[in-house]
């Protein structure tokens, strides 16, 4: 299967209710595939929620009670991986014969991760923690490891990618490039201008399709209580989205969509591929490994190792 039709999905998530924002997922998963989108590709924490303007109370040297019940209210709105909501998107995907890259907040014992799941009808596929949270984001976030680096089969390609800002991460794109990405997916908070290009750099460096998802929120899309003090910029729209679609050259095959929901859809042809490596391939004939080398760390690092009893 070399043609396919991919969406990325821009829409505004339930912020903080992991099982709403999982049937809305399902439910987006159902209007992709009626695009005739085999792949869709949702915003980052999209189940759980980015809590774009929130401080959780924290400054250096203090924490207040208010902050907590924020984070408590976050916590109890991420999901585990796996877990229900993971069957239910698993179901979605296998009602539709789609396979999805979904955003999520995942709660693993007290820790919450920034994640991407890749999932298909047959099941989840892999998952991605995001390694480097952003500014403020390590205030809430933990760190990923190396084991979750994640590339996965499809009937269409090698699926990856990475989450927002680590798409900034010279190393770490290298890292996917030598897995011989195909479809690279991009969950994203990032609504600026500036994003636009960063996607095009990525897809023409990689020289892989790129399917990058932000959503678009509005300050009336949070609960009253917490939208009353997001601190953010002034104005309705908390979130612009400027999803977009780009093609092993740089070419924009749709998008960018700002200021409103929609699907966006484009047919890629993985042939195309081929010819696009004739003048770069980042980690083959383009690459000088006589000079530069990467090492990557793959393995599950853990804070209590128990060792077995002589």
């Amino acid at each position: 299967m070399s043609k396919i039709k991919v969406a990325a999905v821009q829409a505004a998530t339930v912020p903080f209710d992991g099982a709403a924002a999982t049937a809305r997922t399902a439910a987006l998963i159902a209007e992709a595939a009626a695009t005739g989108a085999k792949l869709a590709v949702f915003p980052e924490a999209f189940i759980g929620g980015y809590p774009k303007g929130l401080d959780f109370g924290c400054c250096v040297g203090r924490r207040t009670p208010e902050g907590r019940a924020d984070f408590a209210r976050y916590v109890r709105g991420s999901i585990p991986v796996p877990g229900p909501e993971v069957d239910q998107l698993v179901a979605a995907c296998a009602a539709h014969d789609m396979h999805a890259v979904v955003g999520v907040m995942e709660r693993d014992g007290g820790t919450l991760y920034c994640t991407a799941l890749y999932l298909g009808p047959e099941g989840l596929l892999g998952k991605h923690r995001k390694v480097m949270p952003t500014g403020a984001e390590r205030l809430v976030w933990g760190f990923g490891d190396g084991s979750t680096l994640s590339v996965v089969d499809t009937p269409f390609g090698k699926l990856g990618g990475a989450i927002c800002w680590e798409h900034y991460m010279p190393l770490m794109r290298a890292a996917y490039y030598a897995k011989g990405v195909e479809i690279w997916a991009a969950p994203t908070a990032d609504d600026r201008e500036s994003w636009i290009p960063t996607m095009r750099h990525v897809a023409m460096e990689g020289r892989c399709f790129v399917i990058s998802a932000c959503q678009v929120m509005r300050r009336s899309d949070f609960p009253e209580d917490y939208a009353s003090r997001i601190d953010a910029q002034p104005g309705e729209w908390m979130m612009h989205g400027r999803s977009v679609i780009v093609g092993p050259l740089g070419d924009i095959l749709a998008g960018p969509l700002l200021d409103e929901e929609g699907i966006l859809t484009a047919e890629i042809d993985l042939d195309d591929l081929l010819g696009a490596r004739l003048d770069f391939d980042p980690v083959g004939h383009y690459a000088r490994p006589d000079l530069f080398s990467l090492r990557v760390d793959e393995s599950a690092h853990h804070p209590v190792v128990v060792e077995p009893a002589l």
